[in-house]
């Protein structure tokens, strides 16, 4: 079990056709207050895309505000360095021979997050804007839910439901921005791929 704004959520299943131990994270418990946050998640960045259309010079295409993309893409910035932090603690808090493997794909995925961090943020400033990285403003900004196990499966399905939440944003992000905007498309598409391999590598080892 792992706790959400001190409350108990209860990330464990077994999977029993298989009669293993695994946790099954299409299975997990997820606490009604954590649902409700990933479809608060999708909501907020589909609303982003459509505020400001209108509003200032268009630098892009004709369907594309600048300042939009801006503001979506520092969205992204955000919860990519949140999710480094919590990568990082789980880097941490993993020990144990048997935990090594683990422990590398942490770190792995810190190093991958760091590298989508640096792109999103040399878009941004490509396109005229500022990375906000002030500690109020990517909290707020951030659409990763702020989760902490203390079990080993715990921090992996925390981890796994950050990157599923990641991959839907991404993927609305690509749609909306679309063929106006190819180079931001073909960079949120780079990290929409490794963000999928990162769910599915996540979802591999919570099956083991």
């Amino acid at each position: 079990m792992f706790t959400h704004n001190g409350e108990v959520v209860d990330a464990s299943d077994t999977d029993k056709r298989s009669g293993s131990n695994s946790i099954g994270i299409d299975r997990v418990r997820l606490h009604t207050k954590i649902k409700a946050a990933m479809g608060e998640h999708n909501k907020v960045i589909t609303g982003s895309k459509t505020q400001g259309v209108e509003d200032g010079a268009m630098t892009l295409r004709d369907h594309v505000n600048t300042e939009t993309v801006i503001r979506v893409l520092n969205e992204a910035l955000a919860t990519e360095v949140i999710c480094i932090l919590r990568y990082k603690r789980h880097y941490f808090m993993t020990a144990g021979i048997s935990a090594r493997r683990v422990k590398a794909k942490f770190l792995q995925h810190v190093t991958e997050k760091r590298a989508h961090a640096d792109q999103l943020a040399d878009r941004i400033v490509q396109l005229g804007g500022k990375p906000v990285l002030s500690l109020e403003r990517l909290l707020s900004r951030s659409h990763a839910e702020h989760l902490e196990g203390d079990s080993l499966a715990e921090m992996i399905a925390a981890d796994l439901l950050d990157e599923r939440i990641a991959i839907a944003n991404y993927r609305d992000m690509i749609a909306a921005i679309g063929p106006d905007d190819p180079t931001t498309q073909q960079v949120l598409a780079r990290i929409l791929a490794q963000e999928e391999a990162h769910a599915e590598g996540l979802a591999g080892l919570l099956r083991e």
